[in-house]
């Protein structure tokens, strides 16, 4: 092996060594050049090294996006928009008075946007909509397999929910709301699927 390898060696070693990453050397054929040497090169690892204490112990998982809320002022309009203008599918306005608010799901191919409308005064949207006049992102929802898992091991992480147990959502299905300021200010829906 040359100096310049050996160097080169040695520099990335003490860089792995600085990442904390695991090494444990491989042998491969390099091209250096013209030249075709075999050389021990230390496996770098991208992947952070987790502590059994960093691992979930539930058994929940979590899946895809399955849509992203959006506040608006004017339902209608908001639904005429994706249909008539971007050309969507959209299901026909919903009232959920158990979670005060009004929806319709603009289809997608892969995943769907809920338009939210306040259901009277008490509406958590409507109190949305007092500081967004316009409208805006409201939530995104994200599948699990086992919500009752996903309740039990993002509470035990610290990350507080609006309400103690999960409830049925719009889709007929448990879901349950992360607090935005524990979750980089967005409010997360787990969904059971």
């Amino acid at each position: 092996m040359s100096i310049y390898q050996s160097f080169k060696m040695s520099v990335i070693r003490r860089f792995c060594s600085f990442c904390q990453r695991s090494m444990p050397p491989f042998t491969r054929q390099q091209t250096i050049g013209l030249l075709s040497v075999e050389q021990n090169i230390p496996k770098m690892s991208i992947a952070r090294n987790y502590t059994p204490a960093d691992r979930s112990s539930a058994v929940w998982k979590i899946g895809r996006l399955n849509h992203v809320a959006i506040a608006v002022p004017d339902i209608e309009k908001a639904t005429a928009l994706y249909r008539d203008v971007l050309g969507a599918k959209v299901s026909e306005k919903v009232a959920l008075p158990e979670h005060g608010v009004y929806t319709v799901f603009v289809e997608l191919d892969n995943t769907k946007i809920e338009l939210l409308l306040p259901y009277g005064e008490a509406s958590p949207i409507q109190s949305y909509l007092n500081k967004n006049k316009s409208g805006g992102l409201h939530h995104v929802c994200l599948e699990v397999n086992d919500i009752d898992s996903a309740i039990t091991d993002v509470k035990s992480k610290g990350i507080r929910t609006l309400t103690e147990t999960s409830r049925i959502g719009a889709h007929g299905k448990p879901v349950i709301f992360l607090h935005p300021k524990d979750c980089n200010g967005v409010l997360v829906e787990l969904e059971q699927v």
